[in-house]
């Protein structure tokens, strides 16, 4: 039960058909049949697996999945929504208070009115938690840059063009981020549909998270 308090991902196991139930991580498991449940948190889904002549039901029971929006932009405007349906908890942050309203987030995101910096040190981003900034503004997108690159954030990107970008890396560097942790930046950000409004610009990040967190693109199954 205590992972379930702290949070960290986990796997309920229940045997078929008597119900005996174990926890991973926690209890004393077979390692085959820890590592199918590994899998299973890995993969965020569900699975029936017969190790020997046990068969098990493997039910993941990972933290939610979280997307820290950095600027309550127009292209944050069209994120929001988009992300919801996929199961993110989003998080606004911009201390602009004209821009970080309800009215122009919605009211199923949480706002933080905070400076990035210490927003992000709140948040806390860890290995489910993707951030994208959108501001423009590097006083408020580089030190969000340097808190989620410093985390397991599993995505960090930022917008802007190739060059904004080349000089967002010179700022990095100077504050004193590694080349490994600057090159984590997934700049410009989303994926090259070719992307021009708002809304297609969002429909392109959020692409690039989903395929960030499921390993990059796969091949569609024919048929």
């Amino acid at each position: 039960m205590a992972a379930r308090a702290a949070k960290v991902p986990l796997a309920l196991l229940t045997r078929l058909p008597d119900g005996a139930q174990l926890l991973v991580p926690g209890d004393a498991v077979p390692e085959a049949l820890a590592a199918e449940a590994r899998a299973a948190i890995d993969a965020d889904a569900a699975r029936n697996v017969t190790i020997g002549n046990e068969t098990w039901f493997i039910a993941p029971e990972n933290p939610p999945l979280r997307l820290i929006i950095v600027g309550a932009v127009h292209i944050a405007q069209a994120l929001v929504p988009m992300a919801l349906p996929l199961g993110f908890a989003v998080n606004v942050v911009d201390p602009r208070r004209a821009f970080a309203t309800e009215e122009r987030m919605g009211d199923r995101v949480t706002i933080s009115g905070d400076w990035p910096d210490e927003a992000m040190a709140a948040l806390k981003p860890d290995a489910r938690t993707a951030v994208v900034t959108l501001t423009h503004d590097p006083k408020l997108d580089d030190p969000a840059l340097e808190v989620a690159l410093r985390s397991p954030a599993f995505y960090v990107g930022s917008l802007g063009s190739r060059k904004t970008h080349a000089k967002r890396v010179a700022r990095l560097t100077e504050a004193g981020l590694t080349e490994a942790e600057i090159a984590r930046i997934a700049a410009p950000v989303g994926l090259d549909i070719g992307a021009v409004t708002a809304p297609e610009i969002a429909v392109s990040i959020l692409a690039q998270i989903v395929s960030a967190r499921r390993g990059g693109p796969k091949k569609r199954a024919e048929g």
